[in-house]
């Protein structure tokens, strides 16, 4: 790692196919079809040809089905972080009882240890969804961190956009209703910081959105840009960089399994943005974004990211915020 640059954590949220159909309302996610077998040795190859370590928030069911076994070990055998993203993979987790959400986030590490003799330390909820209750459970199990935030204010319109392209009925709608939150999202604190629980805290790395403008920076946003003009694209990403730079943000950078798979790869997700895109053009632009990165910060996992934030302890705590989903 080159100490004269600053730091900056890398995440994938390993979200299958099954999860993005089953919050799309698309009929057919319950057998839990799944594109692991071709999306995890592509981004371990792709990492390993940058000589990154990352993490990968791992959804329990996907953890608990054989025949991901094999892929999820090879992520653990390459050294990477993995973290707990629920066991259901519901956005709506912030509605449930705080007894619920402890069987999703026991159920997950329990799946996740039995595969790698390793517990899972980092949690971020489906789409971001988050609630005090969440927030008791993780404290009580003893977690490093929660990466759940994203300081965002655009949840309103990411809404409009996935209820347009839905399938789901009126009893699904409701479930729904504060999909992606609300525009008051953008008001949540933009770097690292600790959450308080009547005596106890726990860390908080948040997704990092642009400083001042609260736009989402992460990889799927820049290759929609790229859709457009990879040009425009690639120059938004720097200039959010830039931004971090010069107001001292510490960037927790965001991929999603999309970034890496293309419409050549799988057809039922072309509800997703960029999903035009073929792989080989979309990894060709994740290089590019990637590199922009690891040429501008020392690129550690949310586990190295959380250890250092703690050892240096120069971090401001907040009250815990109210329950929300955002994207």
């Amino acid at each position: 790692m080159n100490a004269s640059k600053p730091i900056g954590s890398l995440s994938l949220d390993l979200d299958n196919k099954w999860s993005y159909m089953k919050t799309h309302g698309d009929p057919g996610w319950e057998s839990f079809p799944s594109y692991l077998d071709i999306l995890v040795p592509r981004v371990l190859k792709f990492l390993a040809d940058r000589n990154l370590t990352i993490t990968f928030f791992v959804v329990g069911q996907d953890a608990a089905l054989a025949r991901n076994h094999n892929a999820l070990r090879a992520i653990a055998a390459a050294g990477h972080e993995l973290g707990n993203h629920s066991f259901t993979h519901e956005p709506w987790l912030h509605l449930f009882s705080k007894e619920r959400i402890e069987q999703e986030i026991a159920q997950t590490e329990e799946a996740i240890e039995a595969l790698t003799a390793s517990r899972p330390l980092g949690f971020r909820g489906p789409g971001f969804s988050f609630s005090d209750n969440t927030l008791r459970v993780l404290i009580e199990r003893g977690y490093l961190y929660d990466a759940s935030c994203l300081p965002t204010w655009i949840g309103p319109l990411a809404r409009a956009y996935y209820f347009m392209t839905s399938k789901f009925g009126k009893d699904e709608s409701k479930k729904r209703k504060a999909l992606f939150g609300s525009v008051k999202d953008c008001l949540a604190p933009l770097g690292q910081h600790q959450l308080k629980c009547g005596s106890d805290q726990l860390l908080e790395i948040p997704v990092t959105t642009m400083p001042w403008f609260r736009i989402p920076i992460h990889a799927s946003y820049i290759l929609y840009l790229a859709t457009f003009s990879r040009r425009l694209a690639l120059f938004y990403f720097r200039f959010a960089l830039a931004l971090c730079r010069l107001t001292a943000v510490q960037p927790s950078l965001l991929l999603h399994p999309l970034d890496f798979l293309g419409c050549d790869d799988t057809s039922e997700l072309a509800f997703f943005p960029a999903m035009k895109l073929g792989s080989e053009p979309k990894l060709r632009i994740m290089s590019e974004i990637v590199g922009i990165y690891c040429s501008t910060y020392s690129v550690l996992s949310m586990r190295e990211h959380a250890d250092r934030l703690l050892r240096k302890g120069e971090l401001s705590s907040v009250n815990a915020r109210q329950p929300r989903a955002v994207l």
